[in-house]
């Protein structure tokens, strides 16, 4: 149990190192990411709460919680590589799965909603299951039971209510898929922002704006002509 607590807590500080411009070694990492810290006493309150020390969990969560403004849920699975950057405003509610090499920035939330089953009972699994290799943007809401595929990119403020498949890049509110024609780039794009990503809805309105304007030149010569 302590070679594999020692292993999970040294990819979580090299996770820090790769993805944060900022930080250059374990020890800088170990001493200044919040993020860091926080998924230490995670890992130690998950443990607790696995040998049912389930109020010591929920108090040292809270304690955490407080020192690093990041709340984890101690009864939340999260995978190998999970790198939090700033911090401040995450929350990692219960049911929540997390999977390797994942990456979040501060405000995200992956909340739980009530749902029912057709017995109208209230179903255990309230949140998120999140994939591999997962980017999440700052102040990204992730509700509900839902799953979010492998390679997601999601872009900040975005709010995600249904599932998503792998390899897709999604923004806005609700957040929908972006047109671009790498969606196989698995290369790390801080806050999930691609550049070569379009959004459909952003090319809607200028296709509008252009219909628009070519509709009032038609009305103004017409005008001219009478």
């Amino acid at each position: 149990m302590k070679t594999k607590n020692k292993s999970l807590i040294l990819e979580d500080l090299d996770a820090v190192i790769a993805r944060d411009p900022a930080t250059s070694s374990r020890s800088a990492a170990a001493l200044f990411s919040s993020g860091f810290h926080a998924i230490c006493c995670y890992r130690l309150n998950h443990f607790l709460w696995q040998k049912n020390f389930k109020y010591t969990a929920r108090f040292l969560s809270q304690v955490a919680r407080f020192l690093t403004g990041i709340e984890i849920h101690p009864g939340a699975k999260i995978g190998k590589g999970f790198f939090i950057d700033h911090g401040m405003g995450v929350v990692i509610g219960e049911t929540s799965e997390i999977g390797n090499n994942v990456t979040m920035y501060h405000d995200v939330t992956l909340g739980g909603t009530t749902v029912f089953d057709k017995n109208g009972k209230v179903m255990s699994k309230r949140h998120p299951t999140i994939g591999n290799n997962v980017i999440i943007g700052s102040g990204a809401q992730v509700l509900g039971p839902i799953k979010i595929g492998n390679n997601v990119k999601i872009g900040s403020n975005a709010v995600v209510v249904k599932d998503v498949s792998a390899n897709q890049t999604v923004v806005g509110v609700p957040a929908h898929k972006t047109v671009k024609s790498n969606d196989k780039d698995k290369s790390f794009k801080a806050y999930a922002i691609d550049k070569e990503a379009d959004d459909p809805i952003t090319e809607d309105i200028k296709n509008l704006r252009q219909q628009i304007k070519k509709l009032q030149e038609e009305v103004k010569n017409l005008k001219m002509k009478q």
